[in-house]
């Protein structure tokens, strides 16, 4: 008898309630046909129907030898994992959800998919607690920075967030240490930016006022470049900047308004790039404007935030670590971890923006660097 005899003389089958024959009528003709998931899937669901749970977890375990990626499939062996009380079910759930498509999904599968969050939720909740118990000791004895790295560890294990990496848009240096946020002690003179911030908060509303101040888009590129991240933000007035230096070049008709701001800059360690670096600008971002995804040129350098006028709920993300800016509390972040921000107020938020050196770099690599970009023209007109 051909395939679609027997699938149809299933479905008889099924419709007079003898599900029984429907089932030996689909196996036989997955006989014929083996590497058919739907015919797996069915019978798979008739084994259910009958609360023949394991001959059930048997056929799906078929169907995902043929499509190991199958959402349905996948949904369904964790249910079946879960009704048979076996302990991989949620992990199951979590397999599941993790190929859960992006377009609409039929109403039937709503209940499946918010049992799946829920059971997913439970296990990792269980697991967590698991891991806290048995690294408990150690962590205890750990310094803040390292504890903070054990959480991280224990947060990607268990899948909430993900590693992410340095992925610069044009010059990747090998072997630096990639971090999204850089710890404060490699950093001494952040305590002296933060001290400067009354003052170069004083000096933003100097330049700001004055009459020859020159405000630009942060982002400016030709349409025709591959710059496809910075599209939304390209020449728009929601994301603007005050350059005090620009690619290297000292932008006076701002900087002559900031000379606390411009003597801090020149004692930091900032690169020295032909047509690349120093930067360091005021960034102005306009209420209810986000900065989407992005990375930067070179993680031979990181950026430092000096967060000056931040109207609460603006925050911004840096790989999987998401803060809140605060007025006065710099840091310092690797720009080239995929990064963005959002502020959701109906307020200007202004943060003070500048480069300094990778501190895993030596002066001559440092030198190599520098004349390696410096030739290239500064990374090809991008700036921060």
């Amino acid at each position: 008898m051909e395939v679609e005899a027997l699938v149809s003389g299933a479905d008889r089958a099924v419709a007079s309630g003898d599900l029984g024959r429907a089932i030996a009528l689909l196996e036989q003709a997955a006989q014929s046909r083996p590497d058919d998931i739907t015919l797996w899937m069915k019978i798979a669901g008739m084994y259910r129907g009958t609360g023949n749970l394991r001959p059930a977890l048997e056929a799906i375990h078929r169907a995902l030898a043929i499509a190991p990626l199958d959402f349905t499939a996948l949904l369904m062996r964790a249910s079946l994992l879960q009704r048979l009380g076996d302990p991989e079910a949620g992990e199951a759930w979590g397999n599941a959800l993790a190929q859960k498509p992006d377009s609409e999904l039929p109403p039937q599968l709503a209940p499946v998919v918010a049992e799946a969050e829920k059971r997913n939720a439970e296990w990792l909740d269980q697991r967590e607690a698991r891991m806290k118990r048995v690294m408990a000791a150690a962590e205890q004895r750990a310094d803040p920075e390292a504890r903070q790295r054990i959480e991280r560890f224990r947060s990607n294990v268990l899948r909430r967030t993900r590693p992410f990496h340095s992925n610069p848009t044009h010059f990747h240096y090998p072997g630096l240490v990639e971090r999204e946020f850089h710890p404060r002690r490699l950093f001494p003179w952040l305590a002296e930016v933060e001290a400067a911030t009354a003052e170069i908060a004083a000096e933003l509303k100097i330049v700001m006022t004055a009459e020859r101040a020159e405000l630009v888009p942060y982002v400016q590129y030709e349409d025709y470049l591959p710059m496809d991240q910075w599209r939304p933000l390209n020449r728009s007035p929601d994301w603007t900047a005050i350059h005090l230096l620009h690619k290297g070049a000292r932008i006076d008709a701002n900087a002559r308004h900031c000379p606390r701001t411009m003597a801090l800059m020149a004692s930091l360690p900032q690169p020295q790039i032909a047509g690349a670096s120093p930067n360091a600008m005021f960034s102005l971002l306009a209420p209810n404007t986000a900065i989407p995804p992005h990375v930067g040129v070179s993680n031979s350098r990181l950026v430092c935030h000096l967060p000056l006028v931040v109207p609460d709920g603006c925050w911004f993300r840096v790989g999987a670590e998401t803060i809140h800016w605060h007025p006065g509390e710099a840091f310092v972040f690797d720009d080239t971890i995929e990064h963005e921000a959002l502020n959701p107020t109906n307020q200007l938020r202004v943060v003070f923006i500048f480069d300094v050196w990778h501190p895993d770099l030596g002066d001559v690599e440092r030198e190599a660097i520098a004349a390696a970009i410096g030739m290239e023209g500064g990374a090809g007109g991008q700036t921060l």
